[in-house]
């Protein structure tokens, strides 16, 4: 655990810095065009400057999120971003164009497009909203794996159902009436967040006919060491090394923040393939839990089967062929509790 999440964090979060991070130069003259060139050159494939003819293209271009800063120069130069997009790209983008300002000898005046609601001024409030709504979906993994085992698949796949449910709702009121991280369209961000707690829990409960008490190891690596870092909800990105900017396309936690960020911010823009990402991983989770079933299924015909009776069989002492209740209701706590554990 110490080693994943040290490669994990430290990997993503160590020394964010920006790569082909897209930013408009707003004019259609020479002098755009050579400011945009300069910047260009200078930031050695950390920016990516483009022109844009006017404020309008440059304000469409910051709320589809193609764009995360707007630079106009001048007498009085302007700098427009979208904080909503990510509150980290927008100071990471008002640190360049500081700079390009003070060589103007001219105060940056920063004007927010796409603002933060009250409740969440950095924007990471969803992120941490991710972190409960993980939190409560694995932990439910391991007491459904570890008390439920000797229950059916179908009736773990209900319990998974259920509390995929409870989670949701928890995690609705912390971003509603609780601490208000959204001020609009709760009822959507509440349906993402049943999506994303139910994807974790089939695939925790489908993953545990194969890894017993290194279940909850395995959740954690996917839905926290490889999701947290990949989700966006910190840095973007544009910010990130590769390995976890590539993940952010298709990863579930991605999948949750930037839609939350789409339906509550940018009036649903490309919210669709944010719900594809979830609706995948939970479909995943049904598939998953379904051949875990058909395995345990399997299995129980294979252990029910009599052995052949020519076959010779060394004698067992009384009881070794099956465990009694007390000895399965031990191995169930045992599991359980190093599920938990860890």
């Amino acid at each position: 655990m110490c080693v994943g999440m040290g490669l994990a964090y430290l990997g993503a979060f160590h020394a964010p810095a920006p790569d082909h991070l897209r930013v408009d130069i707003v004019g259609s003259g020479p002098s755009a065009r050579v400011l945009a060139q300069t910047l260009q050159d200078r930031g050695a494939g950390a920016l990516d400057v483009r022109t844009v003819a006017d404020r309008g293209d440059a304000v469409t271009a910051l709320r589809e999120q193609s764009s995360f800063g707007a630079y106009l120069p001048g007498a009085h130069p302007e700098l427009l971003v979208a904080g909503a997009s990510s509150d980290t790209t927008a100071l990471a983008v008002e640190k360049v164009f500081t700079k390009v300002a003070a060589a103007q000898d001219a105060p940056l005046k920063v004007t927010d497009v796409a603002p933060l609601s009250d409740g969440d001024p950095t924007g990471q409030g969803v992120f941490f909203l991710l972190v409960a709504l993980s939190i409560g979906s694995y932990a439910s993994v391991a007491v459904i794996g570890g008390a439920g085992a000797v229950l059916p698949m179908r009736v773990r796949a209900l319990l998974a159902a259920g509390m995929s449910l409870v989670v949701s709702l928890v995690g609705t009121l912390f971003a509603g009436p609780v601490f208000h991280l959204v001020d609009r369209g709760l009822a959507g961000l509440w349906a993402m967040a049943w999506l994303y707690s139910a994807g974790i829990l089939l695939i925790g409960v489908g993953l545990h006919t194969y890894l017993k008490r290194w279940t909850t190891l395995g959740v954690m690596v996917l839905f926290v060491m490889l999701n947290f870092t990949s989700s966006g909800g910190i840095y973007r990105p544009e910010l990130q090394p590769g390995f976890f900017a590539s993940l952010h396309a298709f990863w579930n936690g991605a999948g949750f923040v930037e839609g939350a960020r789409a339906h509550v911010y940018f009036d649903g823009r490309a919210l669709g393939g944010h719900l594809l990402v979830l609706a995948l991983w939970l479909l995943a989770g049904v598939a998953l839990t379904a051949v875990a079933g058909v395995t345990e299924a399997r299995r129980a015909r294979a252990a029910a089967t009599p052995a052949p009776r020519h076959a010779a069989r060394p004698a067992e002492p009384q009881g070794a062929g099956q465990a009694g209740p007390e000895e399965r209701k031990a191995e169930a706590e045992e599991e359980m509790e190093e599920a938990v554990g860890v």
